[in-house]
């Protein structure tokens, strides 16, 4: 036989205060609050930016096994470490796989607009081509 179980009443009979665990503290011994509201610091003025170079952006199918990839490419004067943190930066973004190879950045699936966000957003000028 099954165990009989104490239910609270959903007429809305006491209302909310009966139902509040704070109801019953004292303020004392708690500091003041702010006497006058509390301003914001003021927005620091957007850093212009700095043009990073140009990257081309194209969607490839051929030689794929039919599986199409975003593949950045174009890259003049980057590391090899930051373009590692870019492709796991668009990676995240996309929420894909991918990763760099021979010198180019390839994401899994159709995400040119995605990367194209990303890579904007580091500096860089993006052309996205259309195919």
């Amino acid at each position: 036989m099954a165990k009989k179980r104490d239910r609270l009443a959903t007429d809305g009979g006491e209302g909310l205060a009966a139902g509040n665990p704070f109801a019953a503290l004292s303020g004392e011994g708690l500091p003041e609050g702010p006497s006058r509201p509390v301003a914001k610091p003021a927005p620091r003025p957007k850093p212009e930016s700095k043009n990073r170079g140009r990257l081309d952006v194209r969607r490839e199918k051929s030689g794929r096994g039919g599986k199409t990839v975003t593949v950045v490419f174009g890259w003049k004067g980057i590391s090899a470490e930051e373009k590692a943190v870019l492709a796991k930066s668009i990676q995240k973004c996309c929420g894909v796989g991918g990763g760099v190879k021979n010198g180019n950045i390839e994401i899994q699936g159709d995400k040119r607009e995605e990367t194209k966000a990303v890579l904007e957003e580091a500096g860089f000028r993006v052309v996205v081509w259309k195919s």
